[in-house]
C-alpha cells in the first residue's frame, strides 16, 4: 500500500502515513529502520510494507524494492 508522509519525528523516528484511502496509519521506529532510509519529509510518497497480523514491517520509497 502507498501514502503520503504525514508526520515524522526524526529523534524516535516514528510517523504517520496518510494512505490512499484517507486512513491514518502510524508507523514504528522498526519499519523505518527496516527502510535503509536517513530522513523523510512531510508530504513525501512512501510505500508500507505489512505483515500477515497487518503490522508495519518496512517504510520505503516507491521506487525502491
Amino acid at each position: 500500500m502507498q501514502g503520503t508522509v504525514a508526520t515524522f519525528d526524526e529523534d524516535t523516528r516514528t510517523g504517520t502515513v496518510l494512505l490512499d484511502d484517507g486512513a491514518q496509519l502510524q508507523f514504528p521506529a522498526a519499519a523505518f529502520d527496516a527502510s535503509g532510509l536517513r530522513h523523510l519529509r512531510l508530504g513525501q510518497r512512501v510505500r508500507i510494507d505489512h505483515d500477515a497480523a497487518g503490522d508495519v514491517i518496512k517504510v520505503t520509497l516507491p521506487t525502491l524494492p
